[in-house]
């Protein structure tokens, strides 16, 4: 079993929460618009760390983290990437990959509205952890957790961190 850590939309802002909150996970995943490599290098200090790159993200970053992480975790087959769109309406740029090879487990952030969504016809299940970060308009500063285990995901836990006034 695998506890994850979830989160995105930082834009080079660490919530000082955030490692509270993951104090128990055994990875953090980023799904994008990091901000700076500080504070990706940061997270990867407290835990080992997989990211993608966002739109917001400069070269610097982009260097060092793919558009597309796609790998096997606990039996699970994991695709994060920034912009993904939703169930119905997935971007173009991942349409045609999840309807030929469609993950179990398919997180994306961009949006910055939390959402966690079962495609039936897909048979996957959509996550996106809201925004982390200060930038954007969200009303809260959100991240989820969850555990994967014998190929199934379990235990997901939406995440407050703080209302924007």
């Amino acid at each position: 079993m695998k506890k994850i850590g979830l989160i995105s939309d930082t834009h080079g802002y660490l919530h000082p929460r955030v490692k509270h909150h993951f104090k128990e996970v055994d990875e953090i995943w980023h799904a994008g618009d990091i901000g700076t490599l500080e504070l990706a290098d940061e997270l990867e200090a407290f835990k080992p760390l997989r990211a993608v790159y966002g739109n917001i993200d400069g070269a610097e970053i982009r260097s060092v983290h793919p558009k597309h992480q796609r790998f096997m975790c606990e039996g699970v087959d994991v695709w994060i990437t920034h912009i993904g769109g939703y169930p119905k309406r997935y971007d173009r740029q991942v349409y045609e990959e999840i309807y030929k090879n469609p993950p179990k487990v398919f997180i994306c952030g961009h949006s910055h509205i939390l959402k966690a969504i079962p495609d039936h016809k897909l048979k996957l299940v959509h996550l996106n952890p809201g925004a982390a970060g200060k930038n954007g308009f969200h009303k809260v500063l959100t991240l989820m957790r969850f555990e994967l285990k014998d190929g199934l995901i379990g235990n997901l836990e939406v995440i407050e961190l703080e209302k924007r006034v």
